[in-house]
């Protein structure tokens, strides 16, 4: 099973977008895929018509099983979706509480790893959506993923705030010796605008090969998709957006370092 923590501790860059269009281009290629709502404000559980304040049997449940194995409990929280071999582990405002309550349990900080590791044999991929702060159930996404996925719109207030989410992947590099790998995807982007095409080369800038130099584009079907609660690429078809969510499928799959590397110099000259 590949884990893919998406995750940024700035709101409103396209988490959910990215986890529900990646996780359905994964089922529409035959994968089981799991996507895991670690927000609070369970946005993801939301999109796929589930109610976050009144729903029963989710991710809180998780951390607040008293006896028993948690990893048992993890199959019976299992929600199908409309997507065939997409699957939904959902939220409950009620995780907001968590980090008042057990923060400082033994063993809490790998509740999601655990909970994965007797998932593996049941799914390809697995996709962690995370609320926009560092806290327990973001240190629990971090520790059992094997890549980040770190979406950033490309204007000033959104790059500013990807500082915070660069430092704590630094920090636990420095605390633990463990660097996460990660990948920064430019999304929500508007190539007619100056600004977009500044904030597009100031991250090229400022974080040089960990940016993924093809952005997402502005999609107005992504609405439309959430709206049915389908994944964008059954509600819109080949659209612009769905079309570059697949191509950094294919990048995250293969990495050809070399083409990458002759984006980045097109990008930046063409954007200078």
């Amino acid at each position: 099973m590949r884990i893919w923590a998406v995750a940024n501790q700035k709101g409103g860059v396209g988490k959910t977008t990215t986890v529900v269009a990646l996780a359905g281009l994964l089922a529409e290629r035959g994968k089981r895929v799991l996507m895991l709502d670690l927000d609070p404000q369970g946005s993801l559980t939301g999109y796929f018509g589930h109610d976050p304040d009144r729903i029963e049997g989710t991710v809180f449940d998780l951390f607040n099983h008293q006896g028993g194995r948690i990893e048992e409990l993890a199959v019976q929280l299992l929600r199908e979706t409309s997507c065939p071999g997409l699957y939904l582990l959902p939220a409950s405002t009620a995780q907001a509480t968590l980090e008042r309550r057990i923060a400082n349990v033994r063993g809490m900080g790998l509740v999601i790893t655990k909970t994965l590791k007797r998932l593996a044999q049941e799914f390809d991929y697995a996709i962690l959506d995370n609320a926009p702060s560092l806290g327990l159930l973001m240190v629990n996404s971090l520790a059992a993923s094997h890549r980040v996925l770190i979406p950033v719109q490309t204007d000033h207030l959104a790059i500013k705030g990807l500082e915070r989410m660069m430092h704590t992947l630094q920090m636990i590099h420095k605390s633990q010796g463990i660097a996460i790998p990660h990948t920064i995807l430019p999304t929500m982007f508007d190539r007619r605008t100056q600004a977009a095409a500044h904030g597009f080369r100031e991250l090229l800038r400022l974080y040089d090969r960990a940016v993924y130099p093809y952005p997402v584009p502005i999609d107005t079907k992504f609405r439309g998709a959430s709206l049915e609660g389908l994944v964008p690429s059954v509600y819109g078809g080949d659209t612009h957006g769905v079309r570059a969510y697949n191509q950094f499928l294919e990048h995250l799959h293969k990495e050809p370092a070399i083409q990458l590397e002759q984006a980045r110099i097109r990008a930046l000259g063409l954007q200078a």
